[in-house]
Protein backbone atom coordinates (compact mmCIF):
# COMPACT_ATOMS: atom_id res chain seq x y z
CA UNK A 1 0.00 0.00 0.00
CA UNK A 2 2.50 2.38 1.07
CA UNK A 3 4.57 1.61 -1.77
CA UNK A 4 1.30 2.32 -4.19
CA UNK A 5 0.91 5.31 -2.54
CA UNK A 6 4.77 6.55 -2.97
CA UNK A 7 4.26 5.72 -6.98
CA UNK A 8 0.91 7.79 -7.19
CA UNK A 9 2.65 10.62 -5.68
CA UNK A 10 6.09 10.51 -7.75
CA UNK A 11 3.64 10.14 -10.64
CA UNK A 12 2.18 13.23 -9.80
CA UNK A 13 4.81 15.04 -9.02
CA UNK A 14 6.47 14.22 -12.81
CA UNK A 15 3.72 15.45 -14.02
CA UNK A 16 3.49 18.44 -12.04
CA UNK A 17 6.91 19.37 -13.09
CA UNK A 18 6.50 18.29 -17.01
CA UNK A 19 3.60 20.68 -16.95
CA UNK A 20 5.66 23.42 -15.65
CA UNK A 21 8.61 22.85 -18.26
CA UNK A 22 5.91 23.44 -20.77
CA UNK A 23 5.03 26.93 -19.38
CA UNK A 24 7.17 29.94 -18.99
CA UNK A 25 10.08 29.97 -16.49
CA UNK A 26 8.51 31.10 -13.27
CA UNK A 27 9.52 34.57 -12.31
CA UNK A 28 10.62 35.05 -8.43
CA UNK A 29 8.60 38.40 -6.68
CA UNK A 30 10.15 40.92 -4.19
CA UNK A 31 7.42 42.71 -2.72
CA UNK A 32 10.60 44.94 -1.30
CA UNK A 33 10.68 46.31 -4.65
CA UNK A 34 7.73 48.46 -6.43
CA UNK A 35 7.36 50.50 -9.26
CA UNK A 36 4.77 52.81 -10.15
CA UNK A 37 2.26 52.52 -12.88
CA UNK A 38 2.47 56.01 -14.96
CA UNK A 39 -0.26 57.25 -17.04
CA UNK A 40 0.51 57.43 -20.75
CA UNK A 41 -0.71 60.23 -22.55
CA UNK A 42 -1.66 60.58 -26.01
CA UNK A 43 0.21 61.08 -28.81
CA UNK A 44 0.92 64.32 -29.65
CA UNK A 45 -1.45 65.83 -32.72
CA UNK A 46 -3.28 68.78 -33.54
CA UNK A 47 -6.36 69.52 -31.95
CA UNK A 48 -9.80 70.31 -33.83
CA UNK A 49 -12.53 71.48 -31.98
CA UNK A 50 -16.46 72.37 -33.01
CA UNK A 51 -18.04 75.17 -31.25
CA UNK A 52 -20.53 72.90 -28.86
CA UNK A 53 -24.06 74.77 -30.04
CA UNK A 54 -24.79 70.45 -29.68
CA UNK A 55 -24.10 67.55 -27.71
CA UNK A 56 -21.12 66.13 -28.72
CA UNK A 57 -23.03 63.04 -30.00
CA UNK A 58 -23.73 65.45 -32.22
CA UNK A 59 -20.27 67.09 -32.69
CA UNK A 60 -18.55 63.58 -33.33
CA UNK A 61 -20.77 62.29 -35.73
CA UNK A 62 -20.84 65.77 -38.10
CA UNK A 63 -17.18 65.90 -37.77
CA UNK A 64 -15.26 62.95 -37.36
CA UNK A 65 -14.96 62.15 -40.88
CA UNK A 66 -13.17 65.70 -41.75
CA UNK A 67 -10.89 64.92 -38.67
CA UNK A 68 -9.92 61.35 -40.42
CA UNK A 69 -9.73 63.30 -43.99
CA UNK A 70 -7.26 66.21 -42.68
CA UNK A 71 -5.24 63.45 -41.07
CA UNK A 72 -4.62 61.48 -44.21
CA UNK A 73 -4.66 64.17 -46.23
CA UNK A 74 -1.86 65.88 -44.47
CA UNK A 75 0.34 63.16 -42.88
CA UNK A 76 -0.07 65.50 -39.80
CA UNK A 77 -2.01 64.15 -36.58
CA UNK A 78 -5.47 65.23 -35.71
CA UNK A 79 -8.00 64.49 -33.35
CA UNK A 80 -11.23 66.13 -32.41
CA UNK A 81 -11.78 67.73 -28.62
CA UNK A 82 -14.75 68.57 -27.14
CA UNK A 83 -15.50 71.39 -25.37
CA UNK A 84 -18.75 71.88 -23.07
CA UNK A 85 -19.74 75.31 -24.00
CA UNK A 86 -18.75 77.93 -25.62
CA UNK A 87 -16.86 79.79 -22.68
CA UNK A 88 -14.94 76.25 -22.93
CA UNK A 89 -13.87 77.15 -26.34
CA UNK A 90 -12.42 80.12 -26.12
CA UNK A 91 -10.35 79.66 -22.76
CA UNK A 92 -9.28 76.11 -24.82
CA UNK A 93 -8.45 78.31 -27.55
CA UNK A 94 -6.30 80.71 -25.32
CA UNK A 95 -4.69 77.85 -23.49
CA UNK A 96 -3.52 76.56 -26.34
CA UNK A 97 -5.40 73.30 -25.99
CA UNK A 98 -7.60 73.83 -29.45
CA UNK A 99 -5.69 74.45 -32.62
CA UNK A 100 -8.18 74.24 -35.15
CA UNK A 101 -10.95 75.60 -34.11
CA UNK A 102 -14.46 75.47 -36.34
CA UNK A 103 -16.67 78.46 -34.59
CA UNK A 104 -19.51 80.71 -35.48
CA UNK A 105 -17.82 84.31 -36.63
CA UNK A 106 -18.92 86.19 -33.25
CA UNK A 107 -16.44 83.68 -31.32
CA UNK A 108 -13.78 84.06 -34.03
CA UNK A 109 -13.72 87.50 -33.48
CA UNK A 110 -12.95 87.14 -29.84
CA UNK A 111 -10.96 84.41 -30.91
CA UNK A 112 -8.87 87.01 -32.94
CA UNK A 113 -9.14 89.80 -30.88
CA UNK A 114 -7.93 88.16 -27.66
CA UNK A 115 -5.56 85.38 -28.84
CA UNK A 116 -4.24 86.36 -32.17
CA UNK A 117 -6.53 83.45 -33.97
CA UNK A 118 -6.68 83.75 -37.73
CA UNK A 119 -9.45 82.73 -39.70
CA UNK A 120 -8.03 79.91 -42.40
CA UNK A 121 -11.47 78.90 -44.09
CA UNK A 122 -14.90 79.41 -44.13
CA UNK A 123 -17.72 77.00 -44.86
CA UNK A 124 -20.06 76.95 -47.57
CA UNK A 125 -23.57 76.27 -46.11
CA UNK A 126 -26.17 73.10 -47.82
CA UNK A 127 -28.30 76.63 -49.56
CA UNK A 128 -25.30 77.22 -51.58
CA UNK A 129 -23.95 80.68 -48.99
CA UNK A 130 -20.81 81.31 -47.31
CA UNK A 131 -23.20 83.68 -44.79
CA UNK A 132 -26.19 82.24 -42.56
CA UNK A 133 -29.26 84.26 -40.54
CA UNK A 134 -30.30 83.71 -37.48
CA UNK A 135 -33.93 82.82 -36.76
CA UNK A 136 -36.30 84.35 -34.28
CA UNK A 137 -39.53 81.20 -33.18
CA UNK A 138 -42.20 80.71 -30.95
CA UNK A 139 -44.85 78.11 -30.94
CA UNK A 140 -47.50 78.42 -34.14
CA UNK A 141 -50.33 78.39 -31.53
CA UNK A 142 -49.02 81.06 -29.59
CA UNK A 143 -51.12 83.91 -31.05
CA UNK A 144 -49.65 86.57 -28.53
CA UNK A 145 -46.63 86.50 -30.96
CA UNK A 146 -46.72 87.21 -34.67
CA UNK A 147 -44.41 89.85 -35.40
CA UNK A 148 -41.21 91.37 -34.42
CA UNK A 149 -43.10 94.15 -31.91
CA UNK A 150 -45.18 91.26 -30.31
CA UNK A 151 -41.83 90.04 -29.05
CA UNK A 152 -41.77 93.10 -26.19
CA UNK A 153 -42.42 92.21 -22.63
CA UNK A 154 -41.87 88.64 -23.76
CA UNK A 155 -39.66 85.89 -22.32
CA UNK A 156 -36.92 85.36 -24.87
CA UNK A 157 -34.35 82.19 -24.38
CA UNK A 158 -31.48 82.56 -26.65
CA UNK A 159 -28.37 79.88 -27.04
CA UNK A 160 -25.48 81.65 -25.40
CA UNK A 161 -23.95 85.10 -24.82
CA UNK A 162 -21.31 83.99 -27.84
CA UNK A 163 -23.74 82.70 -29.77
CA UNK A 164 -23.91 84.65 -33.25
CA UNK A 165 -26.81 83.03 -35.24
CA UNK A 166 -28.82 82.17 -31.67
CA UNK A 167 -28.43 85.60 -30.15
CA UNK A 168 -26.11 88.37 -31.63
CA UNK A 169 -27.75 88.31 -34.78
CA UNK A 170 -31.39 88.15 -33.59
CA UNK A 171 -30.30 91.11 -30.94
CA UNK A 172 -28.94 93.07 -33.55
CA UNK A 173 -32.43 92.69 -35.82
CA UNK A 174 -34.40 93.63 -32.46
CA UNK A 175 -32.51 96.98 -32.20
CA UNK A 176 -32.80 97.60 -35.66
CA UNK A 177 -36.67 97.52 -34.92
CA UNK A 178 -36.71 99.77 -32.02
CA UNK A 179 -36.58 96.79 -29.32
CA UNK A 180 -33.70 96.81 -26.29
CA UNK A 181 -32.78 93.99 -23.86
CA UNK A 182 -35.17 95.79 -21.26
CA UNK A 183 -37.77 95.81 -23.25
CA UNK A 184 -37.77 91.82 -22.71
CA UNK A 185 -40.04 90.18 -19.62
CA UNK A 186 -36.50 88.38 -19.39
CA UNK A 187 -33.72 86.83 -21.43
CA UNK A 188 -32.42 83.45 -20.68
CA UNK A 189 -29.77 81.37 -22.35
CA UNK A 190 -30.23 77.99 -22.82
CA UNK A 191 -26.29 76.51 -22.29
CA UNK A 192 -25.04 76.76 -26.09
CA UNK A 193 -27.69 74.08 -27.43
CA UNK A 194 -30.07 75.24 -30.31
CA UNK A 195 -31.68 72.19 -29.44
CA UNK A 196 -32.55 73.46 -25.80
CA UNK A 197 -33.75 76.40 -27.08
CA UNK A 198 -36.36 74.93 -29.81
CA UNK A 199 -37.60 72.27 -26.95
CA UNK A 200 -37.77 74.99 -24.70
CA UNK A 201 -40.28 77.26 -26.81
CA UNK A 202 -41.97 73.71 -27.43
CA UNK A 203 -43.01 72.90 -24.05
CA UNK A 204 -44.65 76.65 -23.48
CA UNK A 205 -41.18 77.53 -21.08
CA UNK A 206 -40.46 80.89 -22.79
CA UNK A 207 -42.61 83.10 -25.63
CA UNK A 208 -39.51 83.06 -28.24
CA UNK A 209 -36.33 81.57 -28.80
CA UNK A 210 -33.81 82.41 -31.13
CA UNK A 211 -31.83 79.75 -33.09
CA UNK A 212 -29.26 79.65 -36.80
CA UNK A 213 -30.68 79.32 -39.39
CA UNK A 214 -31.36 75.04 -40.19
CA UNK A 215 -31.39 74.10 -36.20
CA UNK A 216 -35.24 73.03 -36.70
CA UNK A 217 -34.16 70.18 -38.59
CA UNK A 218 -32.32 68.71 -35.57
CA UNK A 219 -35.09 67.92 -33.34
CA UNK A 220 -37.80 66.92 -36.20
CA UNK A 221 -37.24 63.45 -35.59
CA UNK A 222 -37.70 64.47 -31.69
CA UNK A 223 -40.50 66.98 -31.93
CA UNK A 224 -43.40 68.01 -34.18
CA UNK A 225 -41.89 71.16 -36.40
CA UNK A 226 -44.64 72.20 -37.59
CA UNK A 227 -45.54 73.63 -33.91
CA UNK A 228 -43.07 75.86 -34.46
CA UNK A 229 -43.24 79.14 -36.47
CA UNK A 230 -40.71 81.53 -37.46
CA UNK A 231 -41.65 84.60 -36.99
CA UNK A 232 -38.47 86.42 -38.63
CA UNK A 233 -35.36 86.03 -40.11
CA UNK A 234 -32.46 88.17 -39.56
CA UNK A 235 -30.03 89.97 -41.95
CA UNK A 236 -27.24 87.15 -43.58
CA UNK A 237 -23.50 87.67 -41.94
CA UNK A 238 -20.54 85.93 -43.20
CA UNK A 239 -20.55 82.44 -41.77
CA UNK A 240 -18.61 79.77 -39.56
CA UNK A 241 -15.34 79.73 -40.14
CA UNK A 242 -12.47 77.71 -39.58
CA UNK A 243 -9.63 79.39 -37.49
CA UNK A 244 -6.05 78.57 -36.81
CA UNK A 245 -4.31 79.03 -33.26
CA UNK A 246 -0.97 81.31 -33.70
CA UNK A 247 1.20 78.64 -32.28
CA UNK A 248 1.08 76.52 -36.14
CA UNK A 249 3.33 77.00 -38.31
CA UNK A 250 2.59 78.82 -41.78
CA UNK A 251 3.68 75.03 -43.25
CA UNK A 252 0.83 73.18 -41.07
CA UNK A 253 -1.38 76.29 -42.15
CA UNK A 254 -1.29 75.85 -45.38
CA UNK A 255 -1.30 71.56 -45.22
CA UNK A 256 -4.15 72.07 -43.71
CA UNK A 257 -6.10 74.70 -45.72
CA UNK A 258 -5.03 73.30 -48.80
CA UNK A 259 -6.70 69.71 -48.11
CA UNK A 260 -9.59 71.26 -47.04
CA UNK A 261 -10.37 73.12 -50.26
CA UNK A 262 -9.37 70.08 -52.45
CA UNK A 263 -13.02 68.91 -51.04
CA UNK A 264 -14.94 68.37 -54.45
CA UNK A 265 -19.17 67.81 -53.02
CA UNK A 266 -19.12 66.33 -56.88
CA UNK A 267 -16.51 63.62 -55.74
CA UNK A 268 -18.18 60.62 -54.25
CA UNK A 269 -15.67 59.90 -52.06
CA UNK A 270 -16.12 63.03 -50.47
CA UNK A 271 -20.05 63.49 -50.48
CA UNK A 272 -20.00 61.56 -47.32
CA UNK A 273 -17.53 63.85 -45.23
CA UNK A 274 -20.10 66.66 -46.07
CA UNK A 275 -23.25 65.56 -45.42
CA UNK A 276 -22.41 64.15 -42.09
CA UNK A 277 -20.87 67.49 -41.79
CA UNK A 278 -24.11 69.51 -43.19
CA UNK A 279 -22.13 71.61 -45.39
CA UNK A 280 -21.00 71.28 -48.91
CA UNK A 281 -17.83 73.60 -49.09
CA UNK A 282 -14.92 75.26 -48.57
CA UNK A 283 -13.83 79.05 -49.57
CA UNK A 284 -10.71 80.73 -48.63
CA UNK A 285 -11.36 83.60 -45.61
CA UNK A 286 -9.14 85.94 -43.77
CA UNK A 287 -9.96 88.62 -40.97
CA UNK A 288 -11.24 91.15 -42.50
CA UNK A 289 -14.10 88.63 -43.85
CA UNK A 290 -15.45 89.63 -40.48
CA UNK A 291 -15.67 93.36 -39.73
CA UNK A 292 -19.45 93.25 -40.24
CA UNK A 293 -19.49 91.14 -37.04
CA UNK A 294 -17.18 93.68 -35.02
CA UNK A 295 -19.72 96.61 -36.47
CA UNK A 296 -22.58 94.93 -35.28
CA UNK A 297 -21.42 93.82 -31.77
CA UNK A 298 -20.58 97.65 -31.46
CA UNK A 299 -23.93 98.08 -32.62
CA UNK A 300 -25.92 96.63 -30.05
CA UNK A 301 -23.39 96.55 -27.14
CA UNK A 302 -21.45 93.66 -26.94
CA UNK A 303 -17.42 93.45 -25.66
CA UNK A 304 -15.11 91.12 -28.18
CA UNK A 305 -12.26 91.89 -25.84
Amino acid sequence: MVKKTLFLFMTLLIFILSACGEREESIEVSLDRREEITFRPQLPALTYAYLPQYSHTESFQRHHRLVEYLSDQTGLAVRQVFPDTFDDHINMFGQGKIDISFSNPFIYVKLANRFGGQAMTRIIEQDGQAEFRGQIIARADNNDVRTIEDCRDKSWVAVDPSSAGGYLFPLGHFVDHGLSLDDFREVVFAGGRQENVILGVYAGLHDIGSIREGSLKVVEDKIDINQIKIIDNTSSYPGWVYAYSPRLTLETVEKIREAMLKLDYDNPEHRAIFEAARFIGFIPSSDQDFDPIRELSQKVGLVLD
